[in-house]
């Protein structure tokens, strides 16, 4: 059965999503004496972001034991406003003084097809096991159902390029735009994988996701939907037939 769980209230879904990063954080650095996680760009995050660079529960995290990467970036540099790096930066990172040694982002100033190639080149340089296994995988979902950069109908979802295995360069046509993005192959060998998905505007979509017709080049977070733990707000979880 998917597991998803559903705050009452906005406020209740940022806590609950901070105490689950800080929660798997712990467990990670007990049992491997590292905590990686693949940080989501959008606007849902920004508020767990902050309330991590706050909060008590979190201030009782090693900082300094956990490795950040990212599931998707823009061809933009790290301090343009569309940034999912520079995001996470200003909200989280640099409040708790994230060593950069610790930060491993996605060059989006490169071209997009040597930007993905260097970062899966890092993942494998940095990673034992092959696919890469992170601790958690933070992901979003986007009013059409894409997740990271899987976009309905683009190549990421049945192929990649030669040598693109574990992060490829795609085309977004709707968007008119390059994406660099983690392939469905790295977030399904993340340890734990939870979406953050809040909001009466993805109501719709986050039904068909998780009740509708298995059309992952349709909805492609539905990739996902038994592997991964569904945070909601009640708004989002509104069109739900059922609860969980």
């Amino acid at each position: 059965m998917t597991d998803i769980q559903i705050s009452p209230t906005q406020s209740a879904f940022i806590a609950r999503a901070a105490s689950k990063f800080c929660e798997a954080a712990q467990e990670a650095i007990r049992l491997r004496g590292r905590f990686t996680v693949a940080l989501s760009g959008g606007s849902t995050p920004l508020p767990i972001y902050k309330t991590l660079a706050s909060s008590q529960q979190a201030d009782q995290l090693d900082w300094a034991k956990i490795h950040f990467f990212w599931g998707d970036e823009r061809p933009v540099p790290k301090d343009h406003p569309d940034s999912n790096y520079g995001h996470a930066y200003q909200a989280l990172l640099q409040p708790r003084k994230v060593p950069s040694g610790n930060i491993h982002r996605i060059k989006g100033e490169l071209e997009p097809a040597a930007a993905a190639e260097i970062y899966e080149n890092e993942l494998r340089s940095f990673f034992k096991e092959d696919p890469p296994q992170l601790d958690l995988i933070l992901l979003g979902m986007g009013g059409d159902g894409h997740t990271a950069s899987l976009f309905p109908g683009t190549t990421i979802l049945t192929e990649t390029a030669a040598g693109a295995d574990l992060v490829a360069a795609v085309f977004v046509p709707r968007l008119d735009t390059w994406r660099i993005s983690f392939t469905p192959k790295v977030i399904k060998a993340g340890r734990q994988i939870v979406f953050l998905v809040s909001g009466t505007e993805k109501a719709g979509t986050l039904a068909q996701v998780l009740e509708g017709p298995f059309q992952p080049e349709k909805y492609p977070s539905q990739l996902f939907r038994d592997d991964a733990t569904w945070l909601t707000d009640q708004q989002a979880a509104s069109e739900l037939e059922e609860t969980f």
